[in-house]
């Protein structure tokens, strides 16, 4: 999580939709399929994309397959499908590829590469984490405004590297949270990362959360969250 896959999903669908007569981008597949009809919905959102946001009645996940079937008949279309986590959320709406008409593209984005191999989908791409050299960068651009460090900070900043992994997504949460702050944070801030495994991404994204400093503003910041 947070390597980059739905930032390269999104930067290949914006370069290239235009190319196609229909475009659907359908963000956070897993997350909506949870929810009762999640599927429904996804299928629904599909169809509206496709069809120039018609709205559209889906009775059942079948019937919704249907509807794809005839929808793309015939015509050229980009689909993304980000994060999948499951066989039927694919099944659900690119199930039935073989009628898509050729020339047509499906990107899908999983942390489960065994998923897209059972739906023989044989074209993967593993995104790899940010060299040493890239993290700076994109650390430097969040915590400097600049693609390099300010001179004071380089003693942190290979250790902070160090505990990213590589990660765009922690280094730019970390360094946008340490902008503009002391040397005095950016060391307890570095304590706090020594404790953490690297597995757990998560929590250290938190580091930057427990900055907020009112619980007024860290209730709005979850309340944005959430919507």
């Amino acid at each position: 999580g947070g390597v980059g896959k739905t930032t390269i999903a999104k930067y290949a669908f914006n370069s290239y939709f235009e190319s196609f007569e229909r475009s659907s981008f359908l963000y956070n597949v897993r997350d909506f399929s949870e929810s009762t009809d999640g599927l429904i919905y996804l299928q629904k959102q599909f169809l509206s994309d496709i069809l120039d946001g018609r709205k559209i009645d889906i009775q059942s996940v079948e019937d919704g397959i249907n509807q794809i079937k005839s929808a793309v008949y015939g015509k050229r279309v980009l689909i993304v499908l980000d994060d999948v986590d499951e066989v039927d959320q694919l099944a659900a709406i690119v199930g039935m590829r073989d009628c898509f008409y050729s020339g047509s593209k499906i990107i899908v984005t999983t942390r489960h590469i065994e998923l897209l191999r059972a739906c023989g989908i044989e074209l993967i791409d593993h995104v790899q984490k940010l060299s040493i050299g890239e993290s700076v960068e994109l650390f430097s651009w969040h915590a400097f405004g600049q693609d390099h460090p300010v001179e004071n900070y380089t003693k942190f900043l290979t250790r902070i590297i160090e505990y990213c992994i590589g990660c765009p997504l922690a280094l730019q949460v970390l360094g946008s949270s340490l902008s503009g702050k002391s040397l005095v944070v950016w060391e307890s801030t570095l304590k706090e990362l020594e404790v953490i495994p690297n597995s757990q991404l998560s929590k250290k994204l938190q580091i930057s959360f427990e900055f907020i400093q009112d619980d007024h503003d860290k209730s709005l910041f979850l309340d944005i969250a959430c919507f």
